[in-house]
């Protein structure tokens, strides 16, 4: 994340603010600020998309290509999260300062994608055994300003929701060879069923209490962050995909078990209005 320098006047300003639940710039521990969603802005990308949250900015381009589905998973298609930080984003991505980083979410994203329960990679398969469709998710950090997790999973799922992928069909041919034909209709294509992706709510610990959607000053000030999945499927009941944490703090159990109950109620909200905007 990027460094901001604050003097202890400063942290103990955002300190005392989160305490009396008025942040410094008027929100209370559960709002979010303001976001700005673009949709289908990279002409080449099977899907894209480009979300603003204050000062954090996101780009994210979705490739489809045709892959063979791995031996484990012979019916699944397959997904791939590759994340690039830009050095304008902040200096601390200057050189390798932000591959750390970028791995971490990539990893992250891949677990809260893992389960079929809220990805469906079945159909991205085309021929069992034989042929799938694997996406490729290359997100770009165009501008680091706090709260980097929620804002990359919200705008892959945006991403993933403008993903057109051509319509196939597979004949299996003597000899164990595989004949596809792809439509050349541009709007004879499927699209992605994103009811039931996760989203990820970052949960920073200042003091005693957790708030949401954290500014990089208030970054600063945490001593720990917990970072959840949350996957809402057709019922109401919420869905944990992945669990990590961050910083060199750590969780009583009584905040741990109140941070996932915020953690819920923030990732429902978010989804909703996500939904809602596409």
């Amino acid at each position: 994340m990027a460094n901001v320098l604050l003097s202890d006047s400063e942290k103990t300003y955002i300190l005392h603010g989160v305490q009396q639940d008025f942040r410094s710039d008027g929100r209370t521990r559960r709002d979010y600020r303001p976001m700005e969603l673009e949709l289908d802005i990279v002409s080449h990308a099977a899907g894209s998309a480009r979300l603003r949250l204050a000062n954090t900015d996101i780009l994210v381009g979705v490739k489809a290509e045709i892959d063979i589905p791995h031996p484990d998973r012979p019916k699944d298609g397959k997904i791939e999260f590759f994340v690039d930080c830009s050095a304008n984003a902040t200096p601390e991505f200057e050189g390798r300062g932000g591959e750390e980083l970028a791995m971490e979410i990539s990893n992250t994203l891949s677990k809260a994608y893992h389960s079929n329960q809220v990805f469906d990679l079945e159909r991205l398969c085309i021929m069992q055994r034989q042929q799938c469709w694997k996406l490729f998710v290359d997100i770009l950090i165009l501008e680091c300003g706090g709260n980097l997790y929620d804002a990359v999973s919200l705008a892959v799922k945006a991403a993933l929701y403008n993903t057109k992928i051509p319509r196939v069909s597979a004949a299996l041919m003597d000899g164990g060879s595989v004949d596809l034909i792809l439509s050349d209709d541009p709007h004879d294509c499927d699209r992605i069923d994103i009811q039931t992706i996760p989203v990820l709510v970052t949960l920073c610990k200042i003091g005693e209490y957790c708030i949401v959607d954290p500014s990089a000053e208030e970054e600063e000030c945490s001593v720990a962050s917990i970072v959840v999945g949350i996957s809402y499927p057709k019922t109401d009941d919420c869905k944990i995909t992945t669990i990590r944490t961050t910083g060199y703090g750590s969780f009583h159990l009584d905040t741990l078990n109140k941070s996932l109950d915020l953690a819920a109620s923030a990732g429902k909200c978010l989804n909703s209005e996500l939904i809602k905007a596409l």
